[in-house]
């Protein structure tokens, strides 16, 4: 599976912003997506998971602002990210596995998307 991300951009503390990840190649349905974020200098970290069923699971940084959804007949998953704050300014990247890999160590993997919050 092949993934795209977008969607990223510049913001201000407190706006929301929707990224999204599109997948090329077969039985998207199948796999768990989710996101991971970098800033500079820092390890990469999950963000937000979603399996093929609709469960969802976040780090606690984030829970409450933002959102995983997916849309399997447009091979396309989702974050909604709201009350934005500079913490949040990272590359996100998104990837796929199966589950029980989604939330530690995905097989597959997108190009990032740079979003940075102004204070």
């Amino acid at each position: 599976v092949q993934l795209q991300a977008s969607g990223g951009g510049s913001v201000q503390a407190g706006d929301s912003l929707r990224i999204s990840c599109t997948a090329s190649g077969h039985y998207f349905s199948n796999y768990a997506t989710g996101w991971f974020r970098q800033a500079p200098g820092k390890l990469r970290e999950f963000v937000a998971a979603i399996n093929s069923k609709g469960t969802t699971a976040y780090v606690d940084s984030v829970k409450g602002r933002f959102t995983i959804s997916r849309d399997n007949a447009k091979n396309t998953v989702y974050l909604q990210m709201n009350s934005l704050t500079p913490d949040d300014t990272a590359a996100y990247y998104c990837a796929a596995d199966q589950a029980s890999r989604i939330t530690t160590m995905p097989r597959y993997w997108g190009q990032g998307t740079q979003l940075t919050v102004s204070s």
